[in-house]
């Protein structure tokens, strides 16, 4: 049997810097959903979390929200993770997480408009 080592290319990992408000927004989400949310942020956001892809892209500087990615995630993509990278510190530094159902964006207990 041969083993063979893969590297990622480019940098990482990233470090994942979740922001004290992160808590207050997962409150606001289901329990079942927490595991899959967070598995998928450490499957997505470790390495090139500032490359864009079908459920990543980098947000307009119009958004009300002072961040400059989203990342969508679970079933239906119904969640969304808002974040930066901070390539300095070698760092995600996650911001927000809401649910998305329809046209409406719910962070914590407040609805959002993008």
């Amino acid at each position: 049997m041969t083993i063979i080592m893969v590297t990622m290319p480019g940098r990482g990992p990233y470090r994942l810097v979740y922001a004290p408000s992160v808590r207050e927004h997962l409150r606001a989400i289901r329990r079942n959903f927490h595991p899959e949310i967070k598995a998928e942020i450490e499957a997505n956001l470790l390495f090139e979390p500032d490359v864009p892809t079908s459920n990543r892209k980098r947000l307009s500087p119009k958004v009300a929200l002072d961040v400059e990615w989203e990342f969508r995630c679970g079933a239906g993509n119904r969640f969304r993770v808002f974040y930066n990278v901070d390539d300095k510190r070698g760092q995600v530094e996650i911001l927000a997480i809401g649910a998305k159902r329809g046209s409406r964006l719910t962070i914590g207990r407040e609805e959002v408009k993008l």
